[in-house]
């Protein structure tokens, strides 16, 4: 009876160990997805200043911030945060902050399309991911680590 039970078990750890072997290439992959998706929208903001400031103005109704203020730091979470992420250098501060600018983002618009709200919803998953699990052995924090032990 308990050979019968170890050969399914046997099987299932090598299933999960061969699984965990891609675990790097996912990491690395939500954190290029994510730091994308969030440094175009950066450089979007970036491109047409005052566009953005009435944005901030009309649009985004940031809580406790000027919209100048907002505008400034919105814009540069979304320029330095994706490029930390996508280093994985502070993987996890960044994950941290992108996840501010994601929430902000959702709870400052009067009104988000289903569609777009899916969108914030996927990059907010990666995101809990990356900070739980951290940015992975493919980064720089992981190469860090090693080097200093």
């Amino acid at each position: 009876m308990i050979a019968a039970l170890n050969t399914p078990i046997v099987l299932a750890r090598r299933a999960i160990a061969l699984l965990e072997q891609f675990q790097p290439l996912a990491q690395l992959a939500a954190r290029l997805f994510v730091a994308q998706a969030f440094f175009l929208s950066g450089l979007t903001k970036l491109r047409d200043w005052e566009i953005t400031v009435a944005l901030f103005t009309d649009e985004y109704h940031v809580p406790l911030l000027s919209p100048e203020v907002a505008a400034v730091m919105g814009t540069g979470g979304e320029l330095v945060l994706p490029v930390l992420l996508a280093l994985g250098l502070a993987g996890r501060f960044a994950a941290a902050g992108l996840s501010v600018v994601n929430v902000v983002a959702v709870l400052s618009l009067a009104e988000v399309a289903p569609a777009g709200l899916l969108q914030h919803q996927w990059w907010g998953s990666l995101l809990l991911a990356l900070l739980l699990w951290g940015p992975g052995r493919w980064s720089v924090d992981a190469w860090l680590s090693r080097r200093l032990g």
